[in-house]
C-alpha cells in the first residue's frame, strides 16, 4: 500500500508537500523525505504527534527514546513502521520539527493506495516555502515592577512571633523515602 501525506504550516500559508511513501516504510523515513523537502537539517530532534480529530495528541512517535518515566508507550521512529499507527484516510498528524518554539507542520494523510508499493519516499508536490526551521526564543520579556513598602511599614505581623517552638518542627528522621 501507499500512503500520501498532505503537510502544511500555519506559519507559511502558502507552503505545501505531498509525500507518498510505502505503508511499510518507517517514521524515520517519512521524517527524512519531510525534511528533504523542506530543506532543513536532519541533525535535531523531532516527533510525529498522532492526533484525534480534533488535533489533540493521542500518541508520540520521537526520533530517539527520551528517556521518559510516563506510563506512555514509547514509539521510535527507526523502529516503527507507519502501518503500525497510520489507520485512516483523513487521519491527522504533527510533525514537531522544532521543540524549543514548539513549530510543527499539520499533516493529514490524503490517500491510501491498495495494490502499489513504493520503494522510495517520493515528494509529489511542493508548493510555496517553508517556514524558517529554526527561530530563537523570546526570552527578553518586560521586567515585572513590584512595589513593596519600606521594611519598616511592613511590621512584625508580616513575619509572625519571634519566638521558636521546637515542638512545632517535625522529626524529620522518622519520614520515610516516600514521605519526602
Amino acid at each position: 500500500m501507499i500512503y500520501k501525506f498532505l503537510i502544511g504550516s500555519e506559519e507559511s500559508a502558502n507552503f505545501r508537500l505531498e509525500i507518498a511513501i510505502d505503508s511499510e516504510d518507517t517514521f524515520a523515513r517519512l521524517r527524512n523525505a519531510i525534511l528533504d523537502a523542506a530543506g532543513y537539517d536532519k541533525e535535531t530532534a523531532d516527533s510525529f504527534i498522532i492526533c484525534d480529530e480534533d488535533w489533540n495528541k493521542e500518541k508520540e512517535v520521537t526520533y530517539y527514546d527520551m528517556d521518559s518515566d510516563s506510563d506512555e508507550d514509547i514509539w521510535i521512529m527507526e523502529d516503527t513502521k507507519l502501518d503500525e499507527l497510520v489507520e485512516d484516510e483523513g487521519q491527522k498528524f504533527k510533525f514537531v520539527f522544532d521543540y524549543m518554539t514548539d513549530r510543527y507542520f499539520f499533516m493529514k494523510l490524503k490517500e491510501i493506495i491498495t495494490g502499489k508499493t513504493l520503494r522510495d519516499p517520493l515528494c509529489e508536490r511542493k508548493e510555496g516555502r517553508p517556514p524558517k526551521e529554526s527561530i530563537e526564543p523570546d526570552f527578553n520579556l518586560a521586567p515585572i515592577k513590584v512595589e513593596t513598602p519600606p521594611i519598616e511599614e511592613i511590621g512584625e505581623e508580616f513575619y509572625g512571633d519571634n519566638e521558636f517552638d521546637d515542638d512545632e518542627i517535625s522529626d524529620f528522621s522518622q519520614l520515610s523515602d516516600e514521605d519526602m
